[in-house]
């Protein structure tokens, strides 16, 4: 089925999303508030969501995968963390000022997390990887960056910079040059490349910021890791894992206790909020305590603001009711989806191979995501990025959205503790059929 057909076919079933993205257009950019839920011809409109599974405006049921960019571990609305948020509410919604929830959450994070001997909060992922790399700088009173090209870390001005191909452009307009003229890129799962920069910029380099999971799919050597590790304290450097993604996913202490290597500092988010907004920067106390205003004046206090609805009490509540649940059930939540996760990326690898099919299966734990290709290539590196088939990827992607299995095109998927096996056979027979559709008629 072409490109054209899967189009028209998505039309028809999401006509009153077709005219909502109509009237979105016309008073938000793109008609999106965060670009990647952008895709063609434009996204369906979601009103209800329970469990694994959300609705759109006109009523199509999807089995998510996406899972609110990952975030949502236990699945839309948990009881759990409903409920939590239902006696809260009658005691305030927001404070502006500390309250012992946040104080509850910093403790079990610095219980559960590797290397997390202080905390603090903020609203987002992109406001921790901000504040971590600031810290970093205050720290070892030099001003480079060490990034892996491809590397997310949000929005923030520093780390914006060799996201996506082509990576000799700009990522974004209105970011002047001298803002990032500090900042570095090597590449993924290659330690040598990392020995290298530090042997050329010897005493310049602050930290190096790696997501332990490229992308949230693509793992890393554990060799790799362990390298980064040896080669950072060899030099001073502070080691970051931004585990916005990973961190409570991977195991309950994240990528750090996945790998068993330690990181000094670590930025988190997603699954730490329970469903609501959160950004979190922890690390060892001799790092964190840079932002203690009662030991720095100005000139030398690093700034770590948190923002007005840092630690606010409602998500303070969702992530404590989430956290406690996944400590208190790790193993079977753990292992149940970590097992979905591994059968679902075998049998789909399995039947692109049977079919002939280019491509690339990648993810580790409950994390995954396919994509087609142009050529026969084990991705390990953004670099590798260059060979996706995008067009026929985009194909794949919305052939599936008909057989209502939600993927955000080209982005990690993420399986949730409300997930069945039920719904990772629906997930492997839609890929079958797809495969039939697309391969076998041409």
């Amino acid at each position: 089925m072409s490109q054209d057909e899967l189009t028209l076919r998505y039309m028809e079933r999401t006509s009153t999303s077709r005219k909502l993205y109509e009237r979105a257009v016309r008073v938000i950019p793109g008609g999106v508030s965060h670009n990647i839920r952008f895709f063609d011809p434009y996204p369906f409109y979601t009103v209800r969501a329970k469990g694994a599974y959300i609705w759109d405006v006109d009523g199509n049921k999807y089995c998510d995968y996406w899972m609110g960019h990952t975030g949502l571990i236990l699945g839309h609305s948990p009881d759990i963390v409903v409920e939590a948020l239902g006696k809260q509410i009658g005691n305030g919604t927001h404070y502006g000022t500390v309250n012992t929830l946040e104080l509850e959450l910093a403790e079990k994070v610095t219980e559960i997390v590797p290397c997390a001997e202080m905390v603090r909060f903020c609203n987002s992922g992109t406001e921790a990887t901000m504040y971590a790399v600031r810290l970093a700088r205050a720290y070892t009173k030099r001003k480079r960056i060490v990034k892996i090209t491809g590397g997310w870390h949000g929005g923030n001005t520093l780390l914006n910079k060799y996201v996506s191909l082509p990576l000799d452009k700009p990522e974004s307009t209105g970011i002047n040059f001298e803002e990032q003229m500090y900042v570095d890129a090597i590449p993924f799962n290659d330690l040598e490349a990392f020995r290298s920069i530090l042997s050329n910029k010897r005493g310049e380099i602050a930290c190096i910021i790696v997501e332990p999971m490229l992308k949230g799919c693509i793992p890393a050597d554990r060799d790799y890791l362990k390298g980064l590790r040896e080669e950072a304290s060899r030099n001073d450097v502070v080691l970051i894992f931004d585990e916005v993604i990973t961190g409570f996913r991977l195991s309950l202490g994240g990528a750090q206790e996945y790998y068993g290597v330690e990181a000094d500092m670590v930025t988190m988010g997603k699954i730490l909020g329970g469903g609501l907004p959160i950004g979190a920067v922890a690390g060892i106390s001799e790092i964190m305590e840079r932002a203690d205003p009662r030991r720095y004046g100005k000139g030398e206090l690093c700034w770590v603001g948190g923002g007005t609805f840092s630690a606010n009490p409602l998500t303070m509540v969702a992530g404590l009711a989430t956290i406690k649940f996944l400590e208190e059930n790790r193993e079977d939540v753990y292992g149940k989806i970590g097992r979905l996760g591994e059968v679902a990326r075998r049998k789909i690898d399995k039947l692109l191979e049977d079919y002939g099919v280019m491509h690339a299966v990648v993810g580790l734990e409950s994390l995954l995501n396919i994509f087609l290709t142009n050529k026969c290539i084990d991705i390990r590196r953004y670099e590798d990025f260059e060979y996706i088939d995008h067009k026929l990827t985009q194909r794949f992607y919305k052939a599936l959205i008909l057989r209502g299995v939600f993927f955000l095109p080209e982005h990690t998927g993420a399986i949730s503790y409300a997930h069945s096996d039920e719904d990772i056979n629906h997930l492997i027979l839609s890929v079958e059929e797809i495969l039939v559709e697309l391969f076998r008629r041409c």
